[in-house]
């Protein structure tokens, strides 16, 4: 079982940032914490209108962030606070980035009542790539895998 009163004040720290950025007109109701050795190492919140990016979601915000001041790809040794349930893309940006544990706040059902509704993707995901809303077709050409027979030639290659 966890100990919630560890984690709580960095999900507060999360919703707080979030609440700001929306009063500040900054982007989406989201804010997400990365921890380091029982202490905030940075903080993201939602910047997809304010930037135009559409992949600048609190969390990617913050694991780039994070990535950069560690020096590394991956966050071991971090845990990821994040104010609400994280989407399919900053799951998947969780998950490569390895972060020892996540916490969220808010359910994507929350999220849902408020307009950010995930269930299309979350089932698109589960789709074959033709059976897809948005076309998504395989095709077949010369040299496919040339990309990653160079990946596994190379001595020098940094595993991830």
């Amino acid at each position: 079982m966890t100990d919630s009163s560890t984690h709580l004040p960095f999900l507060a720290l999360a919703i707080e940032i979030a609440t700001e950025s929306v009063n500040l007109h900054q982007g989406g109701p989201f804010g997400a914490v990365i921890v380091r050795d029982g202490k905030a190492l940075t903080t993201g919140t939602n910047r997809v209108t304010a930037s135009n990016d559409p992949t600048a979601h609190a969390e990617i915000v913050a694991i780039r962030d994070a990535c950069e001041i560690l020096g590394t790809h991956q966050l071991t040794g971090c845990t990821i606070y994040c104010s609400c349930e994280p989407c399919p893309m900053c799951l998947g940006a969780i998950y490569w980035a390895r972060p020892d544990a996540v916490y969220f706040a808010a359910t994507r059902q929350d999220a849902t009542q408020a307009g950010f509704d995930d269930s299309l993707i979350y089932e698109e995901i589960a789709l074959s790539p033709a059976n897809r809303q948005i076309p998504t077709q395989h095709l077949i050409c010369p040299n496919a895998t040339q990309p990653f027979e160079a990946w596994s030639r190379l001595d020098s290659k940094r595993e991830y």
